[in-house]
């Protein structure tokens, strides 16, 4: 298939796909065990574990887009010539996912182990990610429902190996 992402871009992709949901949910128990430590309470063992996952899940989510972004400078999907204001505005909400996804990933690392004064930035631009999500999400049904293209395709069948198409 022309154009498609590598196996392990598109591996990349849906791990991190499935990776920020579990930020969502696991969100709320930063405030939580921040409002229990400063009320003198012991937050709840389940708070802390979510916590943690929160945490945790979010250094490798930027860990992940940061090889996602490596291997996607080093092998680029195939131009589509010429580009159209539609591929513009694609090519714009990926580079824009991206940079709001590595930069999530670094502010809270920031607001979990250098300072805590940037956490209503993260849950800022923690919302921002919600709504390109949103966006990239309708984009791929738009193009599977209604334009019935290959788009999703893309992401979903690796590229094929050039010298395997040959045979």
């Amino acid at each position: 298939m022309k154009g498609s992402y590598s196996t392990a871009q598109i591996g990349l992709h849906w791990l991190i796909a499935l990776l920020l949901p579990i930020q969502y949910l696991t969100g709320g128990s930063i405030e939580r065990t921040h409002h229990a430590a400063h009320m003198g309470v012991t937050p709840s063992s389940f708070d802390l574990f979510q916590h943690n996952v929160h945490n945790y899940a979010g250094m490798l989510i930027g860990a992940l887009m940061g090889v996602r972004l490596l291997l996607r400078i080093m092998r680029p999907p195939a131009p589509q010539l010429p580009a159209s204001w539609r591929q513009k505005a694609a090519a714009a909400l990926h580079h824009a996912l991206y940079v709001a996804i590595l930069m999530q990933a670094g502010l809270g690392f920031v607001t979990s182990y250098l300072w805590f004064g940037t956490a209503a930035y993260h849950v800022a631009l923690a919302n921002i990610i919600l709504a390109i999500v949103a966006l990239h999400f309708a984009a791929a049904a738009w193009h599977t429902l209604v334009l019935r293209d290959e788009t999703l395709d893309r992401m979903i069948f690796p590229r094929r190996n050039p010298t395997s198409e040959k045979l």
